[in-house]
């Protein structure tokens, strides 16, 4: 079996021996950022920062799923979440197209309903199924059925590039600026952003993630944290976390280009299991 995820999943590599990520674009009206393993975070972040024109992103065209379907037999998908890009529905008109000329492949193409953190944690228990020698429909019904069971919050310092694409009220992303507080949200169960409540300073976002976890049905399964240029903040979360959950799957990882350009500097991301695993 083959796994592909769009970049949204903030990673470039996963201890599987078939995978591969099919790249999103960031663009400006003057410069283009491929999100693929060659691209300068720093200097994208850098560049958007003094930027004062539009910016906006692009899914990953047919052509491009279609060349990463090539040679499977058995392939699963990960998508940013439909609510918010073309990514999905570009996947799944890719997989028709290669179905037709490959009528034995079969392609499950996964809408994740979210972006970075809750899809890496998708990506791992997929593997781990997989890994278990589920066949693919068996491995199909457990992972649809996992995801319901995921959630993801985040706490950004920044909606600018949000607002530049329309996701969030520009007034509102224009006052968290200037108040100096973190947004703290989730993704919705339609795959939309939602905003939740707002936090002052570090400590306080750190102590409302953890509460929005728990109510949610976190007990101590596995969480993944995703971050922008925020690796302290990541690690004082982990830690707050292994402090009640000391048996806690718990993994850091620093975002791709798609969820850095809306998480932008600081922002945060974490996603875990619910009790209902």
């Amino acid at each position: 079996m083959r796994i592909i995820a769009d970049s949204s999943c903030d990673l470039y590599t996963l201890d599987y021996p078939d995978f591969r990520t099919v790249p999103l674009t960031v663009y400006t009206d003057e410069r283009s950022f491929l999100d693929d393993e060659s691209l300068n975070i720093q200097e994208m972040l850098d560049y958007l920062a003094g930027f004062k024109g539009r910016s906006y992103t692009s899914c990953p065209n047919t052509e491009a799923w279609l060349a990463a379907y090539e040679g499977a037999d058995e392939i699963f998908v990960c998508t940013v979440t439909s609510a918010l890009s073309g990514s999905y529905n570009s996947a799944v008109l890719a997989a028709d197209l290669y179905k037709e000329e490959h009528p034995d492949v079969k392609i499950s193409v996964i809408d994740s309903l979210s972006t970075g953190a809750e899809e890496i944690v998708l990506l791992l228990k997929l593997k781990e199924i997989i890994d278990s020698g589920a066949s693919f429909e068996e491995t199909d019904t457990k992972i649809r059925a996992y995801l319901k069971s995921t959630r993801l919050f985040f706490s950004f310092f920044s909606l600018h590039n949000l607002s530049q694409n329309g996701r969030v009220n520009k007034a509102a992303a224009a006052a968290l600026n200037l108040l100096n507080i973190s947004v703290i949200g989730t993704a919705s169960e339609a795959g939309k952003i939602s905003v939740t409540g707002k936090a002052r300073g570090l400590r306080k976002s750190i102590r409302t993630l953890i509460q929005e976890m728990k109510k949610a049905g976190y007990t101590g399964g596995r969480a993944i944290i995703t971050h922008v240029e925020n690796e302290d903040a990541a690690e004082t979360l982990k830690q707050e976390i292994r402090n009640e959950y000391p048996d806690a799957d718990l993994r850091i990882y620093p975002a791709r280009g798609l969820c850095s350009y809306y998480m932008e500097r600081k922002g945060i991301v974490i996603s875990c299991e619910t009790q209902s695993v």
